[in-house]
């Protein structure tokens, strides 16, 4: 159940990756809204040639712009990939020197592409990973310690998948990139707890975004034709199949504030109870 008090955040500053659409977006709206700062980033350009879905653009950062600072709060964006590890620095450097502090980072940029095992090439394992794995961790690295010279402790928040507490058929790249998220939000929970930080990961099922754009579907309905048996593999157990990117917004705002306070380390998923079919 959506929590629509606002005020949970207030006074604090949110980095989030892949923030020009989908889940990114409503994570930084619903932050602004709780009366967080958001320094939003995106590569809003090509993808690479795996991925089938239609890739996000300038003008989506845009709107995402717009909407956060509809709510009155501030934010600064940047056009940058998440595997560029001295560029994606750079733009946390810059922001946290104009907006004062971080305290929330929320790793979401990631991509999916639909193969079957023996159609995955070496450059398609390579991008899904560096992406996916590689991403996160510029990500965190990029802020971790700029919330830990604040003193006063924050939340990292990494989003992984179903995939990465069960599995996800036809894409061997994304589940074990989804699977070396989760346990990389243990690893750091472990070493930032100190600090007063935590850090878990977050694990949607399907998500209505434009990951199902383009020829994505095209894409899975023929890896499934090699295999159909599996097809039906994260089922869930309530009777939604795919939520909407507000619905992930509303756990992911909880772990960024302090009713979530001794909550890290964990792997909280979001899927109808499909991981467990």
């Amino acid at each position: 159940m959506t929590d629509t008090r606002a005020g949970r955040l207030d006074g604090r500053v949110a980095f989030i990756t892949g923030a020009a659409r989908g889940q990114g977006r409503a994570h930084a709206v619903r932050m602004a809204n709780e009366g967080a700062d958001v320094i939003a980033v995106d590569i809003a350009g090509p993808l690479p040639p795996c991925v089938p879905y239609d890739h996000a653009t300038v003008e989506d950062l845009e709107e995402t712009v717009r909407l956060v600072e509809k709510t009155g709060r501030r934010i600064i964006s940047a056009v940058v990939d998440t595997r560029d590890h001295d560029g994606l620095r750079g733009v946390v450097t810059s922001a946290v020197a104009e907006l004062g502090r971080l305290d929330v980072i929320v790793a979401n940029a990631g991509v999916s592409a639909p193969q079957a095992w023996d159609q995955i090439g070496p450059d398609d394992f390579r991008d899904v990973m560096d992406i996916n794995v590689t991403g996160t961790w510029n990500t965190v690295m990029a802020g971790a310690d700029k919330i830990v010279e604040g003193g006063r402790g924050g939340s990292i928040i990494l989003i992984s998948s179903a995939a990465g507490i069960k599995l996800q058929p036809f894409m061997v790249h994304y589940t074990a990139s989804k699977h070396a998220v989760t346990g990389m939000a243990r690893a750091f929970a472990a070493e930032l707890g100190k600090h007063s930080i935590r850090v878990n990961s977050v694990h949607p099922g399907p998500v209505l975004t434009d990951m199902g754009t383009g020829d994505m579907v095209t894409a899975l309905s023929k890896a499934m034709e090699t295999n159909p048996q599996l097809q039906n593999m994260m089922t869930p157990f309530l009777p939604t199949w795919i939520v909407e990117p507000e619905d992930i917004a509303d756990t992911v705002c909880w772990l960024a504030s302090d009713e979530s306070k001794y909550v890290t380390a964990s792997a909280i998923s979001i899927d109808q109870g499909s991981t467990h079919y």
